[in-house]
């Protein structure tokens, strides 16, 4: 990342959750609950996978991606919030905040990405079953979800270089409770209307994009489910389906919100994001194996019979 000679501040300072003076142990607490059923829940899911040669199909791969990503995402801001709560110290240094704008773009483009393309395994699944395999062969599972981080880490360069090169002379106060484009842009002493243009169109772009794949491929599953005579077949159709669209809502909603919503009040956007970044990526495990009897077969297995549900956080 190319950093102009001029640019002064070396460290910024995160001004943290608004309006919590004082609830700093009980949030501490609160986020670290959330935080570690997020690790192990999501481990879970990769073990049982992994552990389970049944689950070794298209379906679970890109479940498995998605815990790694849910694993990642939550760890961007999650950490430093969590230390910030306990000691109150609120520095983090220019390349702490660089690595908490580059991974949040990279992990959030992936997850979009991802959905997308799980969108599309399940409308290959239902839409055309008889060639499923030939259609999502291992080289393509692999050249698809290798395609989802490749392309991620591209955007998120493109980003952060455009959102450092900028010189940072002034204030070094970040009005967030993580560094993310929008906040330390602010701070900026040139101008900032490229990266604003760029962001606003590439942010906006990649999930909308998605958004309108995974309908498309939901609009044709939908017709496919209604034209199946067997009742059963419809109902096992439609199960694979609702988890997918669940995790889908919980993840464009904040996000449309966010990105779409400039004007949004303080006061909301801060409870919607910390719902993106802490509470969405503990709930995708518990609402795949509460939906999924493959799922919660392979973790009785993995637990040698013990009661599941511990697993399903």
């Amino acid at each position: 990342m190319a950093i102009k000679n001029h640019t002064l501040v070396t460290e910024f300072i995160l001004l943290g959750i608004p309006h919590t003076e004082g609830q700093e142990t009980v949030l501490f607490v609160v986020f670290l609950i959330f935080y570690l059923c997020t690790l192990l829940g999501n481990l879970l899911i990769l073990l049982a996978v992994m552990s389970d040669s049944r689950l070794h199909t298209p379906m679970y791969f890109f479940l498995c991606n998605l815990s790694v990503l849910d694993i990642g995402f939550s760890s961007v801001s999650t950490p430093k919030m969590l230390v910030n709560l306990l000691v109150r110290n609120r520095v983090i240094s220019l390349g702490g905040c660089m690595s908490q704008v580059f991974f949040y773009h990279f992990l959030g483009s992936t997850e979009c990405l991802l959905y997308t393309v799980m969108a599309y395994d399940r409308f290959a699944a239902i839409c055309h079953p008889l060639r499923y395999t030939i259609i999502m062969n291992r080289r393509v599972c692999a050249v698809l979800a290798a395609g989802t981080w490749f392309t991620s880490s591209f955007h998120a360069t493109i980003l952060t270089t455009l959102t450092f090169q900028l010189p940072y002379c002034g204030s070094n106060e970040v009005d967030y409770f993580f560094c993310d484009i929008f906040p330390v842009v602010k701070l900026a002493c040139g101008n900032t209307i490229i990266i604003e243009i760029v962001s606003f169109t590439n942010i906006g772009l990649v999930p909308m994009t998605c958004f309108l794949l995974i309908l498309a491929s939901y609009i044709r599953i939908v017709i496919a489910i209604l034209k199946m005579h067997s009742a059963e077949g419809r109902r096992k159709a439609a199960s694979t389906c609702v988890s997918h669209l669940s995790v889908v809502t919980l993840f464009f909603g904040p996000c449309a919100l966010i990105y779409t919503q400039p004007s949004l009040s303080e006061v909301l956007v801060t409870p919607v994001q910390i719902f993106g970044n802490v509470v969405t990526p503990m709930l995708n495990p518990t609402i795949y194996t509460l939906r999924n009897k493959d799922v919660k077969g392979a973790l009785k297995r993995l637990a040698g019979g013990h009661f599941v549900s511990e697993g399903s956080h």
